[in-house]
């Protein structure tokens, strides 16, 4: 089976919402690769280091938002 990883990150952008702390700061309990390549996309800050939680950019916070809301929302 192949995987859309675009539709794995987005999904994760949209819980990370779920999880949003401190008005950007969300739980970062996913897969490392998934972190990175959301951090390639400009959507979250670096994710590397010992925090348990990612900073999310202005835009990862606002697509989050809208991924949120189209994934989860009746």
């Amino acid at each position: 089976m192949e995987i859309d990883e675009d539709k794995i990150d987005d999904a994760t952008l949209a819980l990370f919402y779920l999880t949003l702390h401190d008005k950007c700061r969300a739980w970062k309990q996913v897969d490392w690769e998934v972190t990175n390549r959301l951090f390639e996309k400009g959507l979250i800050c670096n994710p590397v280091g010992k925090t348990k939680s990612v900073v999310l950019t202005e835009e990862g916070l606002q697509k989050s938002e809208e991924l949120f809301n189209k994934l989860f929302s009746k």
